[in-house]
C-alpha cells in the first residue's frame, strides 16, 4: 500500500508559501498556528499510513512543525512548495528516528549503511514523478517518429548513442542531432505548458 499525500489546490499552496514566509519574517504566531492545523494532522495521517502508530506519528508531527518553526528562513518558495517543503522535513525526521531505533549496540558488527534499503519517496514526490512523465510521454507523442524512437532508445532504453545508430543503421552524427532537435522540441512544449 503506497502512502499519498494529497496535493494542494495553487491558491492553497501560494497562502502556505506565505504563511512559511511570514514565519521566518516575522515571527507570526498565527500564521504558525494556521501551518500547524492544517499540516499536523496530515502529517500524523501521512506517518500512520507508512506503518507507524498513532503516538509515535502524533510525536514526530509535532516535531515536524516545531522544525518548521525553526527552520522557517530556510524554505525557499522558487525551489519547493510549502507542502513539499514541510513533509520532507517529515520524511527526514521519520528516517532519523528509524536510525536511531535499529542503531545497533555493537559498533564493531555495524551493518554497512549501503546495505540498507532506499527509503520510500514520500506520496506527493511519487504523484508529481507520475504527473511530470505524463506530460513528458505526451510531449513526446507529438515528436516525428524518427526523433521519438531515438529518445526512446536513448533515455528510456538507456542505450549508448553509438548503440541506436547501429541498431537503427544510421550515422552517428544523425542520432546525436536528432537527439539534440528532439530534446529542443520536448523543452519548448514542456515549458509551454506551464
Amino acid at each position: 500500500m503506497t502512502s499519498t499525500v494529497p496535493e494542494e489546490p495553487e491558491s492553497g499552496a501560494r497562502e502556505f508559501a506565505l504563511l512559511v514566509v511570514a514565519v521566518a519574517r516575522e515571527g507570526d504566531r498565527e500564521a504558525f498556528a494556521r501551518l500547524f492545523r492544517h499540516f499536523a494532522p496530515r502529517i500524523k495521517s501521512f506517518m500512520m499510513r507508512s506503518g507507524m502508530a498513532a503516538p509515535a506519528a502524533e510525536e514526530l508531527a509535532q516535531e515536524t512543525m516545531l522544525s518548521v518553526w525553526r527552520k522557517a528562513g530556510y524554505f525557499d518558495p522558487s525551489r519547493a512548495a510549502a507542502s513539499t517543503w514541510i513533509f520532507t522535513i517529515a520524511r527526514n525526521l521519520k528516517i532519523d528516528r528509524l536510525r536511531r531505533e535499529r542503531q545497533p549496540a555493537d559498533f564493531g558488527d555495524a551493518a554497512d549503511p549501503s546495505d540498507e534499503p532506499d527509503q520510500p519517496a514520500s506520496g506527493e514526490s511519487v504523484m508529481m514523478a507520475a504527473q511530470r512523465e505524463a506530460r513528458v510521454r505526451a510531449a513526446l507523442n507529438s515528436l516525428s517518429e524518427e526523433q521519438a524512437q531515438i529518445v526512446r532508445l536513448s533515455f528510456y532504453g538507456e542505450k549508448p548513442q553509438s548503440e541506436i545508430a547501429r541498431e537503427l543503421g544510421i550515422p552517428l552524427g544523425t542520432v546525436k542531432s536528432r537527439v539534440r532537435l528532439a530534446m529542443t522540441r520536448l523543452r519548448m512544449i514542456l515549458e509551454d505548458e506551464k
